[in-house]
């Protein structure tokens, strides 16, 4: 069993909140190959042009090589 791990990260975005903008980018991430942890390393946000809120997270991803 491999004990290797590729580590990639990616940015989650919502106006629902942080929490969704994580679900998000960790869902769509384990659909492509399974996840194995995640760590939310920065958070930041915006206003758009329309006025709403909208929430960033960049997230580190590892996932297992081969299973």
């Amino acid at each position: 069993m491999s004990k290797t791990f590729e580590v990639v990260e990616r940015v989650g975005i919502s106006t629902e909140g942080v929490t969704e903008a994580v679900k998000e980018v960790i869902l769509e991430a384990n659909n492509e190959k399974k996840v194995g942890w995640f760590e939310v390393i920065e958070q930041r946000g915006r206003v758009t042009s329309d006025g709403k809120v909208e929430f960033q997270v960049k997230v580190r991803i590892g996932r297992k090589l081969k299973e």
